[in-house]
């Protein structure tokens, strides 16, 4: 056994060794989480200076039902690897507040090996850590959200088998090379001034401002920004700042960030966004927050509406059903734009 596959095993070991018990969540063993990531997919990162050992970060995005997978190159910073349709989330763009409100998450998550789970129902899962530290301080609750196979959820990101198959193996790559935890960014929509132009009068547009003050640091520095709390809010600081990680989430912030060229550039591109927030805002109708029971990608409702959910479960998840198929087939996000705000 190469040394490659040695380590794959001892980290599916160690993950089996933490098996969750809660909503999405099974029990399930056999040697799924120790497949190798695709040839195909391994061929990709060399052609962008990445190897299978270089850390990653996920950015999911709600409204667009997407899941990316950002990886640390030669250079020294983060590139887009490769983007994932999600076949079903439930819930609303917003938060998650309380146990059975249905809501996948939204927020900054940091993912563990004792956090990875070869044994889900749902073939293969990760948790996302939910409730982070904020989210507690806030009195939010809720268990075992995941990042999951099949295509429903009550609560978590459904990716189908094979999606999560290879999200999995390049997460546990990472991992078993050294990457203490990667960050996971779970966000409504793609943060262009667009998205918000058409959500201004969503109540949860500040939380959604605070979010988006996360990912413009990401698009400053291409590094995964530092995450903190203070205020009641997220803090955000760039990796060659502290990350504050002790001081009460709900006190007022007693530290500030200490670069300032990157606070410079994220005020920068902040200013520019809400100019063109205002800008649109004066000419797009604005979209209406409606409770839905989440989304589906674009690729899978399409399945689903010409074959049936028998058939898109058969294609995606096994034997597992597609959760709320008619909900699926409503689909209240197809207005915005799908540029990406951290692309290369």
């Amino acid at each position: 056994m190469s040394t490659s596959a040695r380590t794959r095993f001892r980290l599916a070991v160690l993950f089996g060794l933490s098996l969750l018990v809660a909503g999405c969540v099974g029990v399930a063993v056999d040697d799924r989480a120790s497949q190798p990531i695709p040839a195909r997919l391994v061929k990709d990162m060399a052609a962008r200076g990445m190897t299978p050992a270089d850390p990653i970060m996920i950015r999911i995005y709600k409204k667009e039902s997407e899941l990316e997978v950002w990886k640390r190159n030669r250079s020294g910073r983060y590139a887009l690897l490769k983007t994932y349709p999600m076949c079903r989330w439930s819930g609303r763009l917003g938060p998650k507040t309380q146990e059975g409100d249905r809501q996948a998450p939204e927020g900054f998550y940091s993912v563990t090996p004792g956090l990875m789970n070869p044994n889900s129902q749902f073939y293969l899962a990760f948790n996302l850590g939910y409730p982070n530290n904020l989210e507690r301080a806030l009195g939010y609750h809720g268990a075992a959200l995941m990042v999951h196979g099949a295509c429903t959820s009550s609560g978590c990101y459904a990716m189908t088998d094979d999606g999560i198959a290879e999200v999995y193996a390049v997460a546990r790559d990472a991992l078993a090379a050294g990457q203490p935890a990667f960050q996971v960014q779970a966000l409504p929509f793609r943060m262009t001034p667009r998205n918000f132009a058409l959500n201004r009068n969503d109540p949860n547009m500040p939380f959604w401002r605070n979010l988006k003050e996360g990912t413009d640091v990401f698009a400053v520095t291409r590094q995964p920004p530092n995450v903190s709390a203070c205020g009641g809010r997220y803090r955000f600081t760039s990796a060659a700042d502290p990350a504050f990680p002790n001081e009460d989430p709900l006190a007022p912030c007693l530290q500030e960030p200490t670069d300032p060229q990157v606070a410079e550039l994220v005020a920068q591109r902040e200013a520019q966004d809400e100019q063109t927030i205002g800008r649109l805002s004066q000419t797009t109708p604005a979209v209406s927050p409606v409770y839905m029971d989440g989304g589906m990608h674009p690729s899978y409702r399409a399945i689903l509406r010409s074959s049936g959910p028998a058939k898109l479960a058969t294609l995606t998840s096994g034997k597992v059903p597609v959760s709320r198929p008619d909900a699926a087939l409503a689909d209240p996000y197809s207005q915005g734009d799908t540029d990406d705000d951290g692309g290369e």
